[in-house]
């Protein structure tokens, strides 16, 4: 855990939720059968996929949330404390609260999900009300406007928002209000699109250019758009071909590589490749924060693209690729190269206190 009297880099606040995944199903079960699942595991999901995303970058990260003091409460603090290295300073436990739990089933290239939880204890209210310092916060936009974002911008913190999918499909630009206290908004096509009122992501991210200094439009398999409306700059980055096993928490991971990049003064074009290559790297393994890249990964990916490059010279997508990434060699921590791939994490016993 971090000192807590040092600035975070970044700020975040949501629900944690125990997230159990079953991967590898051919199909999903029939009723009154049982299917076995050949691989399973186990971690922190929700706000925590990104905060796990950008910690695993280095990015000073704490969170503020409300754990149960239940088995799976202590399992969540445990990961994200000790073997995440996040600030767990801002959030609170509580008694006699049933940890929220999300079931994903993952099968061929898709996954459904069932979450059971309680609401919240009334008395976790005001969980930030003591706002840490700290260079950037995420928030994700609802109709109810988070008290503390417009204080984080007064304090000089940029905020990045990303937004989730409206079931009730009224799409009300009242969450969109919520900008006004934003650096950067990061919705995906389709959202964009829905709250603009417009027929293209390109359409969408023109609209929001006009509501936040920076918007950013993702595209899935076509990649991503961003606009700095300050500069006038405006680019694309194509996605990375990847198999994609499982696109959980991707968004997240792209939201955590994005802020990052903005942290280390990255040019906007940069900081969109390097999101993109976080996401893609993160859909290539199951679950939310197990997928999510770290330097490790990043530099094994980094070698062997690198290295085919030099290998394929005459392919141009080969050579492409390495041009567009060269920029990694910068931002790479030398003593971060060897760091181990992606530590999964699962439910065990913890050992007896001495």
């Amino acid at each position: 855990m971090q000192d807590s009297d040092e600035q975070l880099d970044l700020f975040v606040s949501g629900p944690v939720f125990l997230d159990i995944i079953f991967t590898g199903l051919s199909e999903l079960p029939s009723p009154g059968t049982e299917a076995w699942a050949p691989g399973m595991g186990s971690c922190p999901g929700g706000i925590a996929n990104l905060a796990v995303a950008a910690g695993r970058l280095g990015v000073r990260t704490g969170l503020s949330t409300a754990f149960s003091s239940d088995a799976y409460g202590d399992f969540c603090w445990q990961i994200l404390s000790d073997q995440e290295g996040l600030d767990l300073s801002p959030s609170r436990r509580f008694d006699n609260w049933h940890s929220p739990v999300t079931v994903s089933l993952a099968y061929g290239r898709d996954r459904c999900m069932i979450t059971h939880g309680h609401p919240v204890p009334a008395n976790a209210n005001g969980l930030v009300g003591g706002l840490p310092a700290a260079r950037a916060a995420s928030v994700s936009l609802t109709t109810d406007r988070a008290p503390w974002v417009h204080h984080a911008r007064q304090a000089g913190t940029l905020v990045f928002a990303d937004v989730g999918w409206d079931d009730s499909a009224v799409w009300s630009t009242a969450a969109l209000d919520l900008l006004d206290d934003c650096y950067a908004f990061l919705p995906n096509a389709a959202e964009a699109m829905h709250y603009t009122r417009t027929g293209t992501p390109r359409e969408a991210l023109h609209r929001l250019a006009g509501r936040v200094p920076v918007a950013v439009v993702t595209c899935g398999s076509d990649g991503a758009l961003a606009i700095d409306s300050e500069t006038g700059t405006e680019v694309s980055v194509p996605a990375i071909p990847v198999e994609a096993l499982d696109p959980t928490g991707a968004g997240d991971v792209f939201t955590a590589g994005f802020i990052a990049g903005t942290l280390w003064d990255l040019p906007l074009r940069q900081r969109l490749a390097f999101a993109t290559l976080v996401s893609a790297l993160s859909v290539q393994h199951f679950g939310g924060s197990l997928s999510a890249p770290g330097w490790g990964d990043i530099t094994d990916w980094w070698l062997a693209t690198r290295s085919r490059a030099v290998r394929h010279h005459n392919e141009s997508t080969e050579v492409a690729l390495a041009a567009r990434y060269g920029f990694l060699d910068d931002v790479i921590p030398p003593e971060e190269r060897s760091r181990p791939r992606r530590a999964p994490a699962t439910i065990v016993r913890l050992p007896d206190a001495a």
